[in-house]
């Protein structure tokens, strides 16, 4: 049998706020007793993951006085030391608070803006104090339930300059951090702004400092508006700004349910494992789900363990899919290489131009052509459940 116990070289992190989840919804109150970061940070140390990422308030209290903030951060540097942790994320937490109801940079009262411009500066500083060198962006109240509130144009404004202020910041302090921004469709608001990760990315090219901003995209966002995560991965793969991603899964049209990475959608999940291997990312696996709110702080662990384990699951089947001959055998006879055409791709010249147009194609016989797509996806679903 496999090994697929997670090793430092996998990079697996969870959110101090993914394993510190209490099951509290808006339905029903705590079912799990809250833990300190530094219990958390042993948790993980237990399950054997690689890295612990925080927003700032889920290690310091937002009422925390600095006697009792520099307590919590000497327990969990001390947790982090015992364990072999690192930190490779943080995070803001711009959007529990009421003073954050209307948003945060984008928020329609300045005092609003001001105080969120502060609080994030002072957040990347204690990200910086632990070694994060990805900072992230989720506006989860950056958006609006009516149109009459907010004028869009003004509001995607205030959010560059809010960015773009705070890459300064990051530069002045010399931290070496990358800032990457974090895309959903809805939830907490009725309608966000820059809701997929091609918005953001489009939103990216606009900022003053293009090149230290990326994204990090999340399963559950993207397939909550019922788009193909991976695709989206794919496409901030090539722009050169997959800085950090979220796993976990999610039923399309729902509210977000931070489920178990693999444990909705395994064909999926495991294309996207299959594209981040085949592409060689660098970058940390983070886990940003929740357990079930059925389960004790044992089956906090039982959760832990089963995203990473599905992970290298995905992983080694990934493996066997490009070592399958009959897979391959098929994929190169649908990707042909025709070199008959091979003049005509490339940069445009005008004699290739030319030499196109007076192509003659003969359609009806090539769409008479078969694909073999059925055979091809059957057999990956083989695969994945074993019998291949």
């Amino acid at each position: 049998m496999s090994d697929y116990s997670p090793k430092p070289e996998h990079k697996f992190t969870f959110g101090l706020w993914t394993v510190g989840n209490i099951g509290r919804d808006p339905f029903g109150g705590a079912v799990r007793d809250p833990k300190t970061p530094a219990e958390l940070v042993r948790l993980l140390g237990e399950v054997g993951a690689y890295g612990v990422n925080f927003h700032d308030n889920d290690l310091i209290p937002i009422d925390a006085t600095p006697a009792e903030a520099e307590k919590i951060k000497q327990e969990f540097r001390k947790a982090l030391d015992e364990t072999g942790l690192k930190v490779p994320m943080a995070t803001t937490n711009l959007f529990y608070d009421p003073i954050f109801k209307d948003g945060a940079f984008t928020a329609n009262d300045p005092k609003v803006r001001a105080y969120a411009l502060q609080k994030t500066m002072n957040a990347i500083d204690l990200g910086a104090e632990f070694g994060a060198q990805v900072y992230v962006f989720w506006g989860g109240r950056e958006g609006v339930e009516t149109d009459a509130s907010k004028d869009p144009v003004e509001a995607i404004r205030r959010n560059r300059e809010a960015l773009n202020f705070l890459c300064e910041y990051v530069l002045d302090k010399k931290y070496a951090m990358k800032l990457a921004l974090e895309a959903k469709p809805n939830e907490p608001r009725g309608d966000m702004y820059n809701p997929t990760t091609g918005h953001m990315l489009a939103f990216i090219t606009t900022l003053d400092h293009p090149d230290m901003v990326g994204v990090n995209p999340e399963v559950a966002h993207e397939h909550m508006s019922g788009l193909n995560f991976m695709h989206g991965v794919a496409q901030a793969w090539e722009a050169g700004k997959l800085f950090h991603i979220d796993l976990n899964d999610q039923y399309p049209g729902r509210y977000d349910q931070d489920l178990r990475f693999g444990s909705r959608d395994l064909k999926a999940a495991f294309f996207l494992v299959k594209f981040l291997e085949d592409v060689g990312y660098a970058g940390s696996r983070h886990f940003d789900a929740h357990a079930y709110r059925t389960e004790d702080f044992e089956g906090v662990k039982d959760f832990a363990r089963g995203c990473m384990r599905t992970y290298l699951i995905l992983k080694e089947k990934a493996a066997q899919w490009h070592a399958d001959i009959e897979i391959q055998e098929l994929l190169g006879e649908i990707d042909t290489l025709d070199s008959s055409m091979a003049s005509f791709f490339g940069k445009y010249r005008a004699a290739k131009a030319a030499a196109l147009k007076a192509q003659s194609f003969d359609r009806a016989a090539i769409a008479r052509h078969g694909l073999k797509y059925e055979r091809l996806d059957q057999m990956t679903i083989e695969l994945l459940l074993g019998v291949r």
